[in-house]
């Protein structure tokens, strides 16, 4: 086995680690430095339910190499919520909005989702439906969760004007 020192970036505080060449970034986020947000896809095929940011890119975390990834940024859904502890506005919409079930892919539709606002602040239904193309849901459907995606846009434009 032929171990690799790596070092991230998670939600912003420096993480190092040896690790094998064949460990999968969502085993080195989930089991190395304990962020239980993202899923394990529970077959080869990505759900999405893994998904994280990579340098601001969603990527399925569980298709990854973490040696791929050395030196990376990663932000994971532990690191979603507000510096003073409030809901990010994408979270409470899916609050408000009633979408979510089970819970099993909420993590990785918020970080695809954060990925699109974090790109463009207006999207369209259609930009949504694209940019959720790769989260599977199997509880709620997705007109609920484009609607709460809309309504968190609404939401951080407003408080970006108001600044």
């Amino acid at each position: 086995m032929v171990r690799h020192p790596v070092a991230f970036k998670i939600n912003g505080q420096k993480r190092e680690a040896e690790i094998d060449t064949r460990t999968l970034l969502i085993d080195l986020i989930r089991d190395t430095f304990h962020f239980g947000g993202a899923q394990r896809c529970p077959s080869i095929a990505c759900t999405g339910a893994c998904t994280v940011l990579v340098n601001g890119w969603p990527v399925c975390s569980c298709l990854t190499l973490a040696v791929a990834v050395n030196g990376a940024q990663i932000r994971t859904i532990e690191g979603l919520r507000c510096d003073d502890g409030t809901l990010h506005p994408l979270q409470q919409a899916l609050v408000d909005h009633c979408s979510s079930q089970c819970e099993y892919c909420t993590a990785g539709i918020l970080m695809s989702a954060t990925a699109l606002l974090d790109t463009n602040p207006r999207p369209t239904r259609e930009d949504i439906r694209r940019s959720l193309a790769g989260n599977i849901c199997h509880c709620t459907g997705y007109a609920n969760i484009i609607d709460a995606v809309l309504a968190a846009a609404k939401t951080m434009r407003a408080t970006l004007e108001a600044r």
